[in-house]
């Protein structure tokens, strides 16, 4: 009888449970080759993305749209509406919504870049208490990497705010144009499309698993977006009531900001943390009440996002915290601000789709 392999111990060494060789060294090389393969295809389609960004942004947004808002078109052809007239509809309400949302932004942060050297002043003020650890952190940085003796220093005067926020938030003509059109035709064409695609399959089996991969993304988009718009707006209601209350200059912008970068888990919030805390040190004279808006802006999507959302949207639509902000992260750095907002739309295609061809194959507990 052969006795089990003891852990093997050696001074100075790792501990190593139950060593065993490998059958075949040509084994190893076989999956590292697909893995290879594999590691190469990725590259090679982060390359395409980046570089085919400023096309397949668009489009790729306009289609995830159609998808959010199929459902809408298809009650409409229900109710005998030509899909012609509803996309129309739908397109310029989501139009006329982007230009009011840009009417009532654009002013006040206009006055806000103008006002940049006043309230920097004010703020720098009311931060005395960071100037030590500052200059602490400053000094360490210059022992660890010293500025190099031909590098040019920029005055604070000749930074320009309005060039970067313009780029970042105002998308090109041609892009928005991309944008409509294929929202409209995709609106229009989506359901034509779906069975062209359907077709392309060879086998029942292919084509059945392709349209419930399609209804199921179409279905968990829509649900995730309803609820998502009417969490998001109702707590942009609550933070502009509050900015309201707190004294604050164009508290309904405040409450906009908030529903829009709440679109964006975690990075939108905490986001919205820095702005409020930068508004209070501009309104309020101590710093401590500075504190307080910030504050009750965690406290209060602490609440959203632990119980409330959780609540509404149940375990069905409840994504994993750590795919969500990968993914964030990595459709930020590869398409920006749009990116981050698509990010996850993204996750609930590609997460829909992995549950299709990749199902589980633990057993079912009886409910």
């Amino acid at each position: 009888m052969e006795l089990p392999r003891a852990r093997r111990e050696t001074p100075h060494t790792l501990v190593i449970n139950d060593p065993q060789p490998v059958s075949s060294i040509s084994d190893i090389w076989g999956s590292a080759s697909q893995l290879a393969l594999i590691g190469i295809f990725i590259l090679l389609l982060g390359a395409m993305l980046y570089v085919a960004r400023p096309i397949l942004l668009p489009i790729l947004a306009a289609l995830l749209i159609a998808m959010t808002l199929a459902p809408i078109v298809k009650e409409a052809d229900r109710r005998h509406i030509s899909p012609w007239l509803a996309a129309t509809l739908i397109v310029a309400v989501l139009v006329a919504a982007a230009a009011t949302l840009v009417t009532l932004l654009a002013a006040p942060m206009i006055a806000w870049i103008d006002r940049a050297p006043e309230i920097a002043a004010r703020v720098k003020e009311k931060l005395y208490v960071l100037d030590y650890p500052l200059a602490a952190l400053r000094d360490l940085q210059n022992t660890l990497m010293p500025p190099s003796p031909n590098s040019v220093k920029v005055e604070p005067s000749q930074i320009t705010l309005v060039a970067p926020v313009i780029a970042a938030l105002t998308p090109a003509v041609a892009q928005v144009a991309i944008f409509a059109a294929t929202l409209f035709f995709a609106l229009i064409g989506q359901v034509d499309v779906r069975r062209h695609l359907a077709l392309m399959f060879a086998s029942r089996e292919g084509k059945l698993r392709f349209l419930r991969i399609a209804n199921d993304i179409e279905y968990n988009l829509a649900s995730y977006v309803a609820v998502v718009t009417a969490i998001n707006f109702t707590l942009g209601a609550v933070v502009a009531a509050g900015a309201w209350a707190f004294g604050f200059e164009n508290p309904l912008v405040l409450g906009l900001l908030t529903a829009i970068l709440n679109y964006i888990p975690y990075i939108g919030p905490a986001c919205m943390v820095i702005i409020l805390f930068g508004v209070g040190l501009v309104t309020f004279p101590s710093f401590g009440q500075a504190l307080l808006p910030p504050v009750s802006f965690v406290a209060l999507t602490t609440i959203e996002g632990h119980i409330l959302t959780p609540m509404i949207l149940g375990h069905r639509l409840t994504l994993n915290p750590l795919v969500i902000f990968v993914a964030i992260v990595f459709w930020a750095w590869l398409w920006g601000p749009i990116g981050a907002f698509l990010a996850v739309p993204l996750s609930i295609v590609g997460l829909v789709a992995a549950q299709h061809l990749l199902p589980s194959d633990e057993p079912k507990l009886p409910g």
